[in-house]
């Protein structure tokens, strides 16, 4: 079919031209309907191919030519086709047979059928060392400034994925980078201040300390490039010691005969310097300086940008660290253990955060969280979120209640973010463990006995949704509901955020849950150790994710038989409520071989109620228990804020004699906050045995 469409003047394939061959060009011819091509000898030869080598199609040509080269060359072609263009041109880097790069330029003529599709490619290649226009030394200079010019082109390219300082020095120091510049040594200095810090060097080892650091106003090309604003050209080692007396000792011992120092502008100023050292003696042509300046300005918009974004990076990360909390308080009964890994990928930063809230007797609230998205808005957020999660706690809500106002809180600021959230409140002395869970996922828990297992928490919306309603006729709850189980002495809590479980390349979603399940039942017994053998699944920097961990252990042995807490409800108008409370409490005091302090203990709960019954309008809740110091403690719950206060009253008062009892009764007495309302309690130490 392409011989049908073929013009009559130009038969497959196409006739070599002696002419061309002896300018040491080769022609080619490709049949684009079937896929063939020819290669004439003299294309062969240009190519370093063998006749036998070339298999007849494109694809041939790879044997020579670099994926990336093939890639542009396609480009090149298929860009020519599409914009209907009859000529194309383009030089590309080449392999010889022995490993030597070469430059080959390749023209090609585009044949069409009357309907404009292209159908047939006759072209020609040559050496880029031979071209005809500029014979002997001036081919050699031209070979040498495309080959400068595609280096540059090269270099812009891997520099524009550039994020951090290093991802810029690391491109400056490779070989294959600048090496092809004929440079044996790149130098790379970052204006700090009135000093200029070298940061990078490479190929040659001409390094030193001594001049690491160099002041602008010193008599150092470098430094006079960033002051000038202008590039500075050596062209001979006397030019060296002659200019720069200061930096010759350091050039002399060094196979060094000419140099280049660039100043590095962006947005009007100098912001660094790169600099060039050559074995080679001579002045630079026009064309070379042109290409260098080139360079340099490819090289600082890279490294501002870099530059800015390591600031923005350092920025997030330091304002994450200033909202975490900046000590964990150790709360008798328990030992805690935080690890925080930040996934440095560029300037992410994440809204993870953990916490720890002492509630007072023996009650702690520990938290962990995730706000959506990497950046310092993130931050922000989730410094904003733990604040208020956190006054909402140590207010003395329930953790349902505490969770909801905390969505409410985020959904008040706007933001567009989500977060997930799992918070536990768990009381030392009976070891009653209460969890809410806010789209996050299940914690864990590892009994005393090493054995590990996930704790199913009934969840809610993630936190800054609106919560669902109620069922018609149904309770209206929080949207979060309460899971309570019990953590024995020895038992540890393991709290984490999703950095930790991630695992992007698994192909099973549960992997990470099952790793962090074999490593908490499998890792050591202390709790600080179990962190750091934990933050190892995903080593220091996350798994492309920013992570916390929280690990809370329960201290201590158990309670002693019948030492559980005693849970009363005081209903108003209910005349047997009290009477039945009171019955129940001396049967505990009792039941805790304190059967001598039963009159006392009775007497003061029965005050406490009867303030609730008498001063609030919704009644309230008894809680008796035995704590881990040995005292027996009473607290009375109700809603009302108003705070009591100890009052003398007259002779012939009626009230006002209640609180004045309890602290002549009670070793310890006092008044807590508890959400919309308080908690009032007392303590009676046990007698000695």
């Amino acid at each position: 079919m392409a011989e049908r469409r073929a013009s009559p003047e130009v038969r497959w394939p196409a006739e070599p031209d002696m002419s061309l061959a002896l300018n040491h060009m080769g022609t080619f011819d490709w049949d684009l309907d079937s896929g063939r091509m020819h290669l004439d000898p003299t294309a062969l030869e240009v190519l370093d191919l063998r006749p036998e080598e070339f298999s007849g199609t494109p694809a041939g040509l790879r044997t020579r030519i670099g994926p990336p080269e093939a890639a542009r060359l396609d480009a090149r072609v298929a860009q020519a086709l599409k914009d209907g263009r009859s000529h194309y041109g383009v030089y590309i880097r080449s392999r010889r047979r022995d490993g030597s790069p070469a430059w080959i330029h390749i023209q090609g003529h585009i044949l069409r059928d009357p309907d404009g599709r292209p159908y047939r490619v006759i072209g020609i290649l040559r050496d880029a060392a031979h071209d005809p226009g500029e014979p002997g030394a001036g081919g050699e200079r031209a070979e040498g400034r495309r080959r400068m010019t595609g280096v540059v082109e090269r270099t812009t390219a891997i520099l524009a994925h550039a994020r951090t300082v290093n991802d810029v020095t690391d491109v400056l120091k490779d070989p294959e980078a600048l090496g092809h510049l004929g440079a044996v040594s790149v130098m790379l200095g970052i204006v700090d201040g009135g000093r200029i810090h070298l940061v990078a060097e490479g190929q040659l080892g001409s390094y030193v300390p001594e001049i690491e650091y160099t002041r602008i106003d010193a008599r150092f090309p470098m430094s006079e490039a960033v002051r000038s604003l202008q590039p500075v050209f050596l062209a001979s080692r006397e030019e060296f010691q002659h200019r720069y007396p200061l930096l010759w000792p350091y050039i002399e011992p060094l196979s060094v005969r000419s140099g280049v120092y660039l100043p590095l502008i962006a947005q009007g100023r100098a912001i660094g310097a790169l600099g060039l050292l050559y074995r080679r003696d001579g002045d630079f042509t026009s064309e070379e300086r042109n290409v260098l300046v080139a360079l340099g300005s490819g090289i600082a918009q890279s490294l501002q940008r870099a530059m800015l974004f390591e600031q923005e990076h350092d920025l997030a990360e330091g304002l994450q660290r200033a909202m975490l909390p900046r000590r964990i308080p150790q709360v008798p009964g328990s030992r805690i253990a935080v690890r925080y890994r930040a996934a440095r990928m560029g300037r992410e930063i994440g809204g993870d955060w953990y916490d720890v809230v002492p509630l007072g007797d023996g009650r702690i609230g520990v938290m962990v969280g995730d706000v959506e998205g990497h950046d310092t808005d993130a931050a922000a957020v989730m410094g904003q979120l733990r604040i208020v999660l956190r006054a909402y706690a140590a207010e003395g809500h329930t953790p349902d209640t505490a969770m909801a106002r905390a969505s409410a809180f985020l959904r008040d600021l706007a933001t567009d973010r989500l977060a997930t959230c799992t918070y536990a409140e768990l009381d030392l002395n009976t070891g009653m463990l209460q969890l809410v869970r806010a789209g996050h996922h299940d914690p864990v828990v590892r009994r005393g006995d090493g054995t590990a297992h996930p704790v199913q928490v009934a969840g809610g919306l993630p936190l800054g949704l609106a919560p669902r309603e109620a069922p018609p006729g149904g309770p209206a709850g929080s949207g979060y509901p309460v899971t309570s189980l019990e953590l024995h002495p020895g038992d540890t809590l393991v709290l984490c955020t999703d950095g930790l479980l991630a695992r992007p390349y698994a192909d099973d979603p549960d992997a990470g849950m099952r790793e962090l399940m074999d490593a908490v039942s499998s890792g050591p017994t202390d709790v600080e150790e179990l962190a750091d053998a934990l933050c190892d699944l995903v080593g220091d920097a996350g798994a492309g994710d920013d992570m916390a961990l929280l690990l809370l252990r329960r201290r201590g042995t158990p309670s002693p038989r019948g030492g559980g807490p005693l849970r009363l409800r005081l209903t108003p108008g209910d005349p047997e409520g009290p009477a039945m409370a009171r019955h129940l409490i001396r049967a505990a005091v009792a039941a805790w071989g304190a059967r001598e302090l039963a009159d006392a203990v009775e007497l003061a709960a029965d005050e406490l109620m009867t303030n609730v019954l008498v001063h609030t309008d919704g009644g309230g809740h008894v809680y008796v228990r035995m704590t881990a110091a040995g005292r027996i403690r009473v607290e009375v719950e109700d809603s009302s804020s108003a705070l009591p206060h100890r009052r003398e009253a007259g002779d012939w008062a009626v009230s006002g004699r209640g609180l004045l009892l309890v602290d002549r009764l009670a070793q310890a007495w006092g008044v807590e906050p508890r959400g919309g309302g308080k908690s009032v309690w007392c303590e009676f130490a046990l007698p000695p045995p």
